[in-house]
C-alpha cells in the first residue's frame, strides 16, 4: 500500500541566520532513508500526469518505484534514459509548475517530491559509483553545438548516446552556460555538481572547446564549409541584459543581475584568494521579482549587505520567482518593496549611486500577460538610500550569431525563429532554449536541446536517403 501522508518529507536545510553568510547549499539533500519513505507516498498512476508535465519526460513513476525498494543504481538508469543533466534538474527545475503540478497526490495535499527524488538519485549515484559512461560507437557523423548551456548540453547528451560525433563551442572558459554564471553555489554547487555533469557527457565523447566566441572567432558557414560539420545547433542563450532606461543607471554602482552574478559566481567574487572587482556596501536594491532576482538579492545578503530591497512593481500575487525562492529570500532577510517602481537612480557629487528614487503603484486590470496592470500612484514618489542598484527586468539573445549568418531570422524581440522541431530558416540549422523563446528555465531549455537532437538525427540521415 502506498505511504498515504499527506505532507512531503522534509528537506533538511541550513538556518536562514546562518546560511544567508555563507556560499554553501542550502537544501541538503535527503538521507537514503527519507528518499525511500517519500518514494512510497507515489501513487504509480497508470495514466502517468507527471511524466506530461517534464519537459524532457523523465519516465518518473519508474524511477521512484525503483527508489522505494532501495534500488538507487536502477533508478538513476532510468531518469538518465531521457535525462542528461538529473543533479541540475533536481535542485533547479520549477517542478511544482511541472510535473509536481500535476501530481494527483497534490489535489488532497502535498505532491510527491519528485524533484528532491531526482536530486537524491543523482547525489547518490555520484557519490557511490565510479563506472564511467560508455561512450557509444561512432556513426561517422559530425554535428557543432554552439553554447554550453542547458539547451547545448542537453542536444549534446542526446546525441552523443547514439553516436554522433558532437563539438560543443562556448564562448567562456567554462561550459554550463546560465549554470554556472548565472545560478549561485548556494543553489547549484559548480564542482560538485555541475561540472560532474558536464564530465558524463565527455565520457559519452562529447568534445567541447572553450573560449571559442562563435560569430567572431569562426562562423557557422565556416562549421559547414571548412570543418565539415552536417548541421548546427544554436543554444546560446539570452545573456544580454535589459535595463528600463530610467536617469541614473550610467551611475557607478549599477549593474544588470548579469554582470553582478557573473563576477560572484563564475569570476569567485565570493572565495577569499580572488580580487574580481564587485561593490561590497551596506544598501542594495535589485530591481525585479524573477528567479534572477532572488539570486541577485540573496548573493548580496551573502557578500556582507546589511540591508537588500526587492523592489517589484506588482504585488506579491504576481511575483514570478518560484514560491520556493521567495520563502527562503524572506527567511534570509531580504526585505520586499512591493508596488513599487523606480523612476530614477540618484548618484552623489562622485558619480556613485546614493538612492533609488520610486513611486508608489496600485493594480489596475489585467494586461496581455493576464497580470493585474501596475499603474502609478500621482505623488507618491519616495527615496530608498542605497549605495548600489541591481538591475534584473530581464534580458535578450546576443546579435552576434544571426547578424553573422546569412538566412538566419530573428523576430522583433532578437530571438532565432524555430519552428516546434527546431528547425531555423537557415537549412542545417537548429535552435532552442533561450536564444528563441527568451528568458525561461533550465528545463524547458533542455527539453529544446533534446528536441532539436531528434530534428537533427532525421535531418542527417534523411540526407543519406
Amino acid at each position: 500500500m502506498p505511504n498515504m501522508a499527506p505532507k512531503k518529507v522534509p528537506m533538511p536545510e541550513q538556518e536562514p541566520d546562518v546560511r544567508n553568510h555563507n556560499f554553501e547549499e542550502v537544501a541538503q539533500g535527503y538521507t537514503e532513508k527519507m528518499a525511500v519513505e517519500e518514494a512510497t507516498r507515489c501513487l504509480n498512476c497508470k495514466n502517468k500526469p507527471c511524466v506530461s508535465g517534464c519537459p524532457v519526460n523523465v519516465r518518473i513513476p519508474e524511477f521512484i518505484a525503483k527508489v522505494a525498494e532501495g534500488n538507487f543504481a536502477e533508478a538513476y538508469k532510468i531518469v538518465t534514459s531521457t535525462n542528461a543533466l538529473p543533479a541540475i534538474c533536481g535542485r533547479v527545475c520549477p517542478q511544482e509548475n511541472q510535473c509536481e503540478g500535476k501530481c494527483v497526490r497534490g489535489i488532497k495535499g502535498e505532491p510527491v517530491a519528485i524533484g528532491r527524488l531526482e536530486r537524491f538519485v543523482a547525489d547518490w549515484y555520484m557519490a557511490n559509483c565510479t563506472e564511467k559512461a560508455k561512450r557509444p560507437q561512432s556513426n561517422g557523423h559530425k554535428v557543432a553545438i554552439i553554447g554550453a548551456g542547458p539547451a547545448g548540453l542537453s542536444c549534446a547528451g542526446s546525441l552523443a548516446q547514439k553516436g554522433f560525433e558532437v563539438t560543443i563551442f562556448e564562448a567562456f572558459h567554462t561550459a554550463g552556460g546560465v549554470l554556472v554564471y548565472g545560478i549561485p553555489e548556494f543553489r547549484l554547487p559548480k564542482e560538485k555538481v555541475v561540472a560532474k555533469e558536464i564530465e558524463k557527457l565527455k565520457e559519452l565523447g562529447v568534445n567541447i572547446m572553450t573560449d571559442m566566441v562563435m560569430g567572431k572567432v569562426l562562423s557557422i558557414d565556416e562549421l559547414f564549409d571548412e570543418m565539415g560539420f552536417e548541421a548546427v545547433f544554436v543554444g546560446t542563450g539570452a545573456g544580454l541584459p535589459n535595463f528600463m532606461k530610467i536617469p541614473g543607471e550610467d551611475l557607478l554602482g549599477v549593474y544588470s543581475a548579469n554582470e553582478y552574478l557573473t563576477r560572484i559566481n563564475l569570476m569567485k567574487a565570493y572565495q577569499e584568494g580572488y580580487d574580481t572587482p564587485i561593490n561590497h556596501c551596506d544598501d542594495i536594491a535589485v530591481v525585479g521579482g524573477g528567479n534572477v532576482a532572488m539570486d541577485a538579492a540573496r548573493c548580496a545578503k551573502r557578500m556582507g549587505a546589511k540591508n537588500v530591497y526587492i523592489v517589484y512593481r506588482r504585488s506579491m500575487d504576481e511575483l514570478p520567482a518560484r514560491a520556493e525562492e521567495v520563502h527562503h529570500a524572506i527567511e534570509e532577510g531580504i526585505e520586499f518593496r512591493l508596488l513599487t517602481n523606480p523612476v530614477q537612480i540618484l548618484g552623489d557629487e562622485n558619480g556613485v549611486v546614493r538612492a533609488i528614487e520610486c513611486v508608489k503603484m496600485e493594480l489596475g486590470e489585467p494586461d496581455a500577460s493576464g497580470r493585474r496592470r501596475p499603474v502609478p500612484v500621482e505623488g507618491s514618489n519616495f527615496e530608498i538610500p542605497v549605495e548600489s542598484v541591481i538591475m534584473s527586468i530581464g534580458t535578450s539573445p546576443n546579435p552576434l550569431i544571426r547578424s553573422t549568418t546569412p538566412g538566419l531570422e530573428a523576430n522583433r524581440h532578437g530571438c532565432l525563429v524555430a519552428d516546434d522541431h527546431a528547425a531555423t530558416t537557415r537549412e542545417g540549422v537548429f535552435a532552442g532554449g533561450d536564444a528563441v523563446t527568451g528568458a525561461a528555465t533550465v528545463i524547458l531549455a533542455m527539453g529544446a536541446g533534446k528536441t532539436a537532437a531528434e530534428s537533427i538525427e532525421q535531418y542527417i540521415l534523411s540526407k543519406q536517403n
